[in-house]
């Protein structure tokens, strides 16, 4: 049950993820008025919901070798390609997290909210789609014994 379990929550995770982050991409195109930092901010908050989700199931799956034993995990090439991959965007997200504190702050104090680095971002938020489908085939090729 508990390996259903975290599958489950974990290709949930995916779905919210890939959405999320496409929305936000879309999102970060404009407009920045206040409905449009909403839906900016909103689909923020569903891709970090779903990066915390996907992590921990992750690393649950992994440490505790409910799905295969750790060691299948540390000798596929593919699963390093798949970290690799999540790596990548975890770096790029850390420049969207500072910037989009800053907006938050800005817009909660009611202030003006310099979008300058809005098309970055956006560009940065199809980049990271394109890194969660690269991790998808990792894991895919993973679960069908490839990699090792």
């Amino acid at each position: 049950m508990l390996r259903w379990l975290l599958a489950a929550l974990h290709l949930t995770a995916l779905g919210i993820g890939l959405g999320a982050v496409w929305v936000r991409a879309g999102a970060l195109r404009g407009p920045f008025d206040p409905p449009g930092l909403r839906r900016i901010f909103a689909a923020d908050s569903w891709w970090a919901f779903a990066g915390a989700l996907w992590i921990a199931t992750g690393l649950w799956r992994l440490l505790a070798g409910t799905e295969k034993p750790t060691a299948y995990y540390l000798h596929n090439h593919f699963f390093y390609l798949k970290m690799t991959a999540l790596l990548v965007l975890l770096m790029i997200e850390a420049r969207a997290v500072v910037l989009l504190v800053r907006w938050r702050a800005s817009a909660a104090r009611g202030g003006p909210v310099d979008t300058s680095a809005a098309p970055g971002l956006a560009r940065l938020s199809y980049v990271q789609a394109i890194l969660v489908l690269i991790m998808l085939a990792a894991a895919t090729g993973m679960a069908r014994g490839f990699g090792s």
